[in-house]
């Protein structure tokens, strides 16, 4: 994490202030990339693609375990983390739930990365498949799992993909939203606004209040909307069809 934070992280605030006024992220300026496909700029390079992954492993060995436990997911046995990366929240998933099986769905090149530095052949009910959750068919689920993905994107592309899981998500069926809250005011924790400003300097997305998910969920078809505070960074959201 610290290297990810140090390499990238840490660039992209030196680039602040153009960041407020122009009210977009800060790679071109920083690495001369252009970031109109913002994965493509994250994942700029192998070495940074595999920084980007153990940093992510390395907040879910802290925090995975609470939101997954946050609410009872025993009766959603096939699950789908859309984004999931090296798989880390996944293997949180069937240590706490032995009766479910993950599939991570994310790009061709994390996939491969994944498979390569962070797969044990003894992870029989997790799996991997390839693909873009904004164009490719979404795999059958019983639960699709967001976590640190909406804060990624603009409410407009937020929306899109919300949709394409209400499309795919069968009645009965749920999404579990992992996300940093705002307070309803949208003034605090610190924490959530400092990681709203980094989402300005380093994506195309923000933190954002649970009214301001709410909002996003109903139109994909999604209600009965129950938040889980965990008393860590991230919090869950779970909604159901």
């Amino acid at each position: 994490m610290l290297l990810y934070l140090g390499r990238t992280t840490y660039l992209c605030w030196g680039h602040l202030a153009q960041a407020v006024r122009e009210g977009k992220n800060q790679y071109l300026k920083a690495f001369g990339v252009p970031s109109e496909e913002l994965f493509t700029a994250i994942y700029r390079s192998e070495d940074e693609r595999l920084q980007f992954m153990r940093a992510l492993q390395a907040i879910w060995s802290v925090h995975g375990r609470s939101v997954m436990a946050a609410f009872d997911l025993s009766p959603f046995p096939r699950i789908c983390d859309l984004g999931g990366c090296s798989g880390a929240l996944a293997k949180e998933c069937v240590s706490l739930y032995p009766a479910c099986h993950v599939t991570v769905f994310d790009i061709p090149e994390v996939v491969h990365t994944a498979r390569k530095h962070f797969l044990s052949q003894e992870e029989e009910r997790i799996g991997f498949r390839e693909g873009d959750f904004f164009k490719d068919p979404l795999p059958d689920a019983d639960l699709y799992i967001l976590a640190r993905v909406l804060h990624d994107w603009t409410d407009d592309k937020c929306s899109q993909l919300l949709a394409r899981i209400g499309q795919a998500c069968k009645p009965g069926g749920g999404i579990l939203v992992v996300e940093s809250l705002l307070d309803a005011e949208g003034r605090g924790p610190l924490t959530t606004q400092l990681y709203s400003l980094n989402m300005l300097v380093q994506t195309e997305g923000q933190e954002r209040t649970l009214a301001q998910y709410q909002a996003l969920l109903a139109p994909a078809g999604f209600r009965d909307v129950r938040c889980k505070r965990t008393g860590g960074i991230y919090d869950a959201i779970l909604a159901r069809k």
